[in-house]
């Protein structure tokens, strides 16, 4: 993992919705731009592990994640009137960290309601599990994994908008991101059943997912073995609840 030099004091660009914030010409439309476009208008939506998910819902934070899905032109599934991005016609998701309104000052700006991780601490600006067990692997990772494939980051954007000196190094040595087929099972999973989520995908496209929406993404259901902890396990070990994608 690489070991970055940054400045986040007063900034947390990657973990809250800035986009009220930007001055004209800073694009902040980054995450809705290729094949797959998210149906729900979250930004900067943290992708956990399969592990993570799990630790999670152990620790009692289920209601701390919510399910990311995509749109597609092809290789989709129709589901509440959209055409979900699918493999083998299962729905394909992330299960991120939710957001929530909190008030905020970053970039030294006036004190405003802005959707932010639930993690973070309005005052500080700081993550309240930064260096903690439950700390996601792409936030540590994070800017190197976005550097090393040449995209941009929230530090860029944050310097343009408001100036300052974010990024110290842009050196993403050791960074090793997981991309296309290399994210299915790791923080890429698919539903078994999209019958089940009738009702429920215009709900998170709306941004108001209910307990029970999430939980039919992150839950292990009674009687069966699977579940986000064991999507990691790939072909070897196929379960019929957010199986790998193959």
């Amino acid at each position: 993992m690489a070991d970055m030099e940054l400045n986040c004091e007063g900034c947390a660009g990657c973990c809250l919705d800035w986009r009220p914030l930007a001055p004209d010409g800073v694009a902040l439309d980054h995450e809705r731009q290729g094949r797959f476009v998210p149906l729900d208008d979250a930004y900067n939506l943290v992708p956990l592990s399969s592990d993570e998910v799990r630790g999670f819902v152990r620790d009692g934070f289920g209601d701390a994640m919510t399910p990311r899905l995509f749109e597609a032109a092809e290789r989709s599934v129709a589901v509440d009137g959209h055409d979900l991005a699918a493999v083998e016609g299962r729905p394909a998701f992330l299960v991120g960290l939710r957001t929530a309104p909190k008030p905020v000052a970053p970039f030294g700006t006036d004190a405003s309601w802005l959707s932010a991780c639930v993690f973070l601490d309005p005052e500080t600006l700081q993550c309240r599990i930064h260096g903690g067990e439950r700390y996601p692997d792409a936030c540590a990772r994070y800017p190197a994994d976005n550097l090393a494939l040449d995209a941009g980051t929230e530090c860029e954007r944050a310097e343009a908008a408001a100036g300052g000196d974010r990024l110290l190094d842009d050196d993403p040595e050791g960074a090793d991101p997981l991309s296309g087929a290399g994210a299915l099972g790791a923080t890429v999973f698919a539903h078994p059943a999209p019958d089940r989520l009738e009702g429920r995908v215009e709900r998170v496209v709306a941004g108001e997912p209910t307990p029970a929406d999430r939980a039919e993404f992150v839950r292990r259901p009674r009687g069966t073995a699977g579940g986000a902890a064991d999507a990691g396990m790939g072909l070897r070990r196929r379960r019929p609840w957010m199986v790998t994608c193959a």
